[in-house]
């Protein structure tokens, strides 16, 4: 039998003790009602007895008269003393007192008194005769009583039928009731099993247990969003890792290597000591823009919060392409249909994700291959940016469609880049060739930094791979008011 704390039992006892509290309610006052008509029974019958006037025979003084009834008349005399009483039966008389002066002086109304022996009580009215005398009309009250009593035993008999009834039917009733709480529990024990993939069938809005359920399965959708967002995040954090690892371990050991080659090899000639230093200077300076990379990295991730500033977002790609061009000589770089467009953010840090996407286009693409840029306002759509498209990726949120916004495209007539690698191409140290090669590629961080800084600036960069040559990088900033 499930224990009085559970639900189940706190419902029917509580339900039980409603319905034995309203039916002793009901019957306690069925019961005054039924006692006070009965008594105003008794009294309208002494008001109404007839007294004898002067004209009638007065009573012996003995007490040998009987009244076919069941009322008792007790007559004073004028000076006081009991004279007779008129009335017997098997049942003892009213307790009254010899005299009428021990009668109460202000008893205008019929009131109560004990019979003179056992347990009985009797009705009496006080009245005053027709020759000075008093007359005490007396009713025995076992009627009343015998009634009151008998309706209190049925009362107290359906009250017990009633209780158990209840008790009975609201156990069945309330574990009905709470039968979906039932399989709620259950299905809570098998998700707490490592089952994560069950959900609460029952989500009846309707009903509360309905809702409960809604409630539930919609937390248990968001945790296991949060699961799978923390072990991507470990597996991201894995692979940062192992990849910074890999990237810092080439250089260092060509250091390592040339520097010990100098230590055991005093004597070479002056052309291999100049081959070895420009290894050295160029490991080294691989080296510390990798360190560089991960420092600022690190840096936005940590501050988030940047300078705002209005900014012209064409001299900022004019100068990206000037300083571009020289490292490009065979690649033709071309600013096209453009047009000043200012908005609010870090010019320094907006000016990285541009040259961070020209050198992308250019290390990516063979020689000879043209690489356009593109700046204008536009709102964000499918066909201006902003929000996803078919073969449209971003590591970003789609913004709001409408939204006024600026635009920085880059189109490249390269190879392109698959789905698969455009899904991934904006992750840290990602590389499209799978060898690794540094000679085709660099770290890995140039579009991570580019899409961390944009995402600092509330905009959204993506990659359009839906084009019968190459691709096209967009970075899309929201316009704010100054």
């Amino acid at each position: 039998m499930i224990g009085p704390r559970s639900l189940r039992g706190r419902l029917v006892w509580g339900i039980a003790l409603l319905t034995a509290s309203v039916v002793l309610g009901t019957q306690a006052a069925g019961l005054l009602v039924l006692h006070s008509w009965l008594l105003d029974r008794v009294d309208e019958q002494l008001t109404s007895f007839p007294l004898p006037d002067e004209r009638m025979p007065r009573p012996p003084s003995d007490t040998g008269i009987t009244l076919p009834s069941d009322f008792r008349v007790v007559v004073y005399a004028a000076t006081g003393p009991r004279r007779v009483t008129v009335g017997h039966g098997a049942a003892p008389g009213p307790l009254l007192p010899a005299d009428a002066a021990g009668l109460p002086a202000s008893a205008r109304q019929p009131y109560s008194v004990p019979a003179e022996t056992g347990t009985g009580n009797w009705r009496v009215s006080v009245r005053s005769g027709p020759d000075g005398g008093v007359f005490v009309i007396c009713l025995p009250l076992d009627t009343v009583e015998d009634t009151t009593a008998k309706l209190l035993w049925i009362d107290a008999l359906l009250l017990l039928a009633g209780l158990a009834a209840v008790v009975f039917l609201g156990w069945i009733v309330a574990g009905m009731g709470l039968r979906p709480l039932a399989r709620i529990e259950r299905t809570a024990g098998e998700i707490t099993a490592h089952d994560l993939n069950r959900r609460i069938a029952d989500v009846d809005a309707r009903t509360e247990t309905g809702r409960l359920g809604v409630v539930l399965n919609t937390m248990l959708d968001r945790l296991e969003t949060a699961l799978r967002q923390t072990r991507a995040s470990e597996e991201r954090l894995r692979r940062f890792v192992a990849d910074a690892g890999h990237e810092l371990r080439t250089p260092l050991t060509t250091i390592q290597g040339f520097a010990q080659l100098a230590l055991r090899s005093p004597g070479r000639t002056a052309e291999e000591r100049g081959e070895a230093d420009r290894i050295i200077a160029r490991d080294s300076e691989r080296m510390s823009r990798l360190i560089n990379d991960l420092l600022l990295l690190a840096r936005l991730d940590r501050e988030p919060a940047i300078r705002t500033t209005d900014v012209d977002l064409l001299d900022l790609v004019a100068d990206a392409i000037a300083s571009a061009a020289p490292h490009a000589p065979k690649h033709r770089l071309r600013l096209v249909a453009a047009e000043p467009v200012h908005v609010r953010g870090d010019a320094d840090r907006l000016q990285q994700v541009i040259v961070n996407l020209l050198a992308n286009a250019l290390r990516h693409t063979p020689e000879a291959t043209t690489v356009q840029v593109r700046v204008r306002a536009a709102a964000v759509s499918k066909e201006d940016g902003g929000t996803d498209a078919p073969g449209r990726c971003s590591d970003h949120r789609p913004m709001v469609p409408g939204t006024a916004v600026a635009v920085v495209e880059v189109t490249d007539h390269g190879p392109g880049l698959t789905t698969e690698h455009a899904a991934r191409v904006f992750e840290r140290f990602y590389r499209v060739d799978r060898s690794r090669s540094r000679d085709n590629g660099g770290s890995g961080l140039g579009l991570a930094i580019a899409a961390t800084i944009t995402h600092r600036h509330g905009g959204r960069l993506e990659v359009d791979t839906d084009r019968p040559v190459g691709a096209v990088f967009r970075l899309v900033l929201p316009v704010r008011p100054g």
